[in-house]
């Protein structure tokens, strides 16, 4: 795969790591990069604020060149491809701004070609399954908060490749990559942008919301492909934590950067040594955090399987126990009758039959503890022991998946009852049951998490309520 690459102001100045793990990200995934020739500044949030024209007419420069080679083109940088996006569109819907425009840049441009963000090349062009196959160091044990900020997936008809409200392409990768992605309301709030060096006073409160949001949701990283969000939550981290006396220790990635590094290479390879919050001990960190989660996974399946053991000895004894009992039953009432002749026989199996058992819990015992004596621990005999007289119906996945079922039904009947379950405040319950109400994707992930994992099911609503609210906001200020 070829594309035109638009490195813009940002990836080889402020954001050189963005721009060397871009590069490098690109190598591993067989995509062929070539830097348009002669290319000029987009105009990012200045040229939008000056002047129209020039706003459309410096990214369609750009695109004009690369339309000459038949490529589409990658814009790493979010401004630079929020830009780019928007200029397309204009072209492509008002006739009389694409004349404008080709008179001003003396080129023509049609806008035949398309600009593509770093998410939607790796998920929508490479495919996850790739990147799959591309791993050989997984991410394993990585809590991450995926931040998309305000202008990869907005405004909706011009980006279009995701949700612009809970955005996906960025959790899908990190999870690719061995990660696992939190759930939180901020992941597509603004960082501040330039206002971090005009109105501090504002910018820094933006960017410590964002950054105390992520740490409340149990992030312990963020993940970015904004080189502003970026300078924002690291190179002005400091600032920040000043400005509201409280220290903020979590480190921040470009999700470049961690795609490199999950297959194969260095931190450092990447620029990871250059943030300005020390990014590379909690990477370093990770292994030992994947083994120790591995052997509390392993120790939890022996116990299962020392219960689920426990389980089948215990349904034995009670077969042979009704077995023995009929049989009994059966011996007295022929005795009753007077027919001892056909009583005898009856008896002596139930005798038989009660020997049996009473040889048959210390054999099922026996042959328990040898299994997982041979594969499992010796917690894990110790818990086989111990699970030998308890009883719990075991779940299957069909089980699970009735569950789920009959959660989404109760969804589908009583939104204001379920989301009561989840959401204490009646207001922001009442407003988590209308988002879900008619909305077949959040019904079905809200009912999958409360059978799953109640806390994520809670935080999961929340998300939805906040984001419900910031739309409704917006609606009434514009």
């Amino acid at each position: 795969m070829k594309l035109a690459y638009y490195p813009g102001c940002s990836l080889d100045g402020s954001a050189i790591e963005y721009g060397l793990s871009t590069k490098r990200t690109a190598e591993l995934l067989g995509v062929e990069l070539l830097e348009i020739e002669d290319w000029n500044c987009c105009g990012a949030t200045s040229g939008h604020n000056t002047n129209k024209l020039l706003s459309l007419a410096l990214p369609a420069r750009n695109l004009a060149l690369a339309e000459k080679t038949g490529l589409d083109v990658l814009a790493p940088c979010a401004a630079c491809y929020n830009r780019f996006r928007n200029t397309e569109h204009v072209v492509r819907h008002d006739r009389k701004m694409q004349e404008k425009i080709a008179a001003v840049i003396e080129m023509d441009y049609a806008a035949s070609n398309q600009t593509l963000s770093i998410l939607e090349l790796i998920v929508n062009k490479v495919g996850l399954e790739k990147l799959r196959e591309k791993v050989s160091q997984p991410l394993k044990a990585m809590k991450a908060a995926c931040y998309y900020g305000c202008l990869l997936v907005r405004p909706q008809e011009h980006t279009g490749f995701d949700d612009n409200e809970d955005p996906r392409s960025m959790d899908l990768i990190m999870q690719a990559l061995g990660a696992e992605s939190v759930e939180w309301s901020f992941k597509t709030e603004c960082c501040g942008a330039a206002l971090a060096t005009s109105r501090p006073d504002v910018g820094y409160r933006m960017i410590y919301e964002v950054i105390r949001n992520a740490r409340e949701a149990g992030a312990e990283c963020l993940v970015t492909a904004c080189p502003l969000c970026m300078m924002n939550l690291d190179m002005r981290r400091r600032g920040v934590e000043k400005a509201f006396n409280q220290r903020l220790d979590i480190p921040v990635y470009y999700i470049t950067e961690l795609l490199a590094i999950a297959c194969g290479d260095s931190p450092r390879d990447v620029g990871v040594h250059r943030h300005f919050v020390e990014a590379e001990s909690y990477l370093a960190s990770l292994p030992e955090k994947a083994a120790r989660i591995e052997a509390e996974e392993a120790a939890r399946l022996e116990a299962e399987q020392a219960k689920k053991a426990a389980r089948a000895a215990q349904a034995k004894k009670a077969a042979q126990d009704k077995a023995k009992k009929k049989e009994a039953s059966e011996a007295e009432a022929m005795a009753k009758a007077g027919d001892e002749k056909k009583a005898a026989p009856a008896a002596e199996a139930a005798a038989k039959a009660e020997t049996k058992e009473k040889a048959a819990p210390a054999v099922e015992a026996a042959a328990t503890l040898a299994e997982v004596g041979d594969k499992g621990s010796k917690a894990a005999q110790t818990q086989a022991q111990a699970a030998v007289p308890a009883i719990a119906e075991a779940d299957d996945d069909g089980a699970l998946q009735k569950k789920i079922n009959a959660m989404i039904k109760a969804w589908e009947k009583s939104p204001e009852k379920v989301a009561a379950r989840l959401i204490e405040d009646e207001e922001r319950a009442a407003i988590l049951a209308q988002v879900v109400s008619g909305d077949e994707k959040k019904t079905a992930r809200l009912a999958e998490l409360m059978i799953t994992d109640k806390d994520k099911a809670a935080k999961a609503a929340e998300a939805f309520v906040t984001g419900e609210l910031k739309k409704r906001q917006k609606a009434q200020e514009s």
